[in-house]
C-alpha cells in the first residue's frame, strides 16, 4: 500500500496541534506527520551539512555504520547543523514530546541515515527491543523523528512501515527482527511514505518498518532526532555532546531537555547503535 500522507497528518499552518490526534496516531498507526513544517531553502541547508558531515564520516574508521548494502547511519553533533535549534524548538516537535512522554522529555540522538544508490530492502525490523513500559506497561517511552532531504520518489527506496505494529510482542524470537513467517502481516499493513522536502515525521521506533531498495541514481539523507522519556534508556546507545559555548548559547527551556555531555572540544563520537540484522539485505518484499 502506497501512502504519501495518513489521515493523522498535519499542515504547518493549522491552528494549533490537538493533544489526542497526537497520542491517537502514536499509540494507533505509530506514525504521524507534519508537512510543509520547514522551508524548502532550510532543507536545502540542512542536505549541505548532512553532505560535508557524512564525507567526513567516510574518511574515519567507525564514522559510517553500514545498516545494510550502500546505506550508513552517522551520529553527529548537534551543532554542525546550522538549523539544529530550528529543529528542537519546533512548536509541533515541542508538542508531539511533550504528549507522548511528557514535559521532561530528553533529546538524546542525532544523526543522519543515507540509503544511496543500490541500497536493499531491509528487513522487516524494529531499532530495539521493546522495554517493559511497552510491553507490560502499555506506554511509549522514545520517539524518533524524520526529515528528508530530497523529494522522494518511488523509486527512491522509500521508507515503510507496518501501522499499529509498535505493539507486537516478538517473545520467543529476536526481539528486534521478526520471523520471515511473520512478514505478510507486515506486507499486508505497510504503507510507504513519501515524504517531500520541508516534511518532518514522528514515529515509535518498536513499529515495525523497513527501509527498501533504491533504484535510482541518487541518495536519500533523512536526519534522524531521538527523543526519549525521563525514564528512557536510549541515550546509553548515544553520545550527544556540545560545546560549553553552544551550551550557553541556547535558552534554559532548550537546555533542559538536551541529554548531552558539554565539553570544551568535540570530541570524536564512538557510535554505539549497530544493528548487527541490516548489514545483508533481505528478500525482495512480495508487496508494495
Amino acid at each position: 500500500m502506497n501512502d504519501t500522507r495518513t489521515d493523522t497528518d498535519t499542515n504547518a499552518d493549522g491552528a494549533g496541534y490537538d493533544v489526542a490526534t497526537i497520542m491517537g496516531a502514536l499509540y494507533g498507526d505509530g506514525f504521524t506527520a507534519l508537512k510543509g513544517a520547514f522551508p524548502r531553502d532550510w532543507v536545502q541547508r540542512l542536505r549541505e551539512d548532512i553532505d560535508t558531515l557524512f564525507a567526513e564520516a567516510q574518511q574515519k574508521p567507525g564514522g559510517a555504520l553500514p545498516r545494510g548494502p550502500n546505506r550508513f547511519y552517522v551520529e553527529i553533533h548537534p551543532e554542525r547543523l546550522r538549523g539544529f535549534a530550528d529543529i528542537i524548538t519546533h512548536p509541533w516537535v515541542v508538542a508531539v514530546c511533550t504528549a507522548i512522554l511528557g514535559p521532561d522529555y530528553k533529546i538524546v540522538e542525532a544523526g543522519f541515515d543515507v540509503p544511496g544508490p543500490g541500497a536493499l530492502h531491509q528487513p522487516w525490523h524494529r531499532d530495539f527491543p521493546s522495554p517493559a513500559a511497552t510491553l507490560t506497561g502499555r506506554r511509549l517511552d522514545s520517539l524518533a523523528f524524520n526529515i528528508t532531504t530530497v523529494d522522494v520518489t518511488e523509486d527512491m527506496g522509500p521508507f515503510e512501515i507496518a501501522p499499529g505494529t509498535q505493539w507486537d510482542d516478538l517473545a520467543g524470537g529476536n526481539p528486534m527482527f521478526p520471523e520471515q513467517a511473520l512478514w505478510p502481516r507486515y506486507e499486508a499493513r505497510a504503507q510507504r511514505k513519501l515524504a517531500q522536502m520541508g516534511d518532518i515525521s514522528a514515529r515509535s521506533a518498536l513499529t515495525i518498518h523497513r527501509g527498501t531498495a533504491n533504484r535510482s541514481d541518487k541518495s536519500r539523507p533523512v536526519f534522524v532526532l531521538g527523543v526519549d522519556a525521563p525514564d528512557g534508556t536510549n541515550a546509553d546507545k548515544h553520545d550527544l555532546q556540545v560545546t560549553r559555548a553552544y551550551w550557553d548559547s541556547l535558552p534554559e527551556d532548550v537546555r533542559r531537555h538536551l541529554s548531552c555531555r558539554v565539553v570544551d572540544r568535540l570530541e570524536t563520537v564512538v557510535q554505539g547503535h549497530a544493528i548487527e540484522g541490516l548489514l545483508t539485505g533481505a528478500p525482495a518484499p512480495t508487496m508494495g
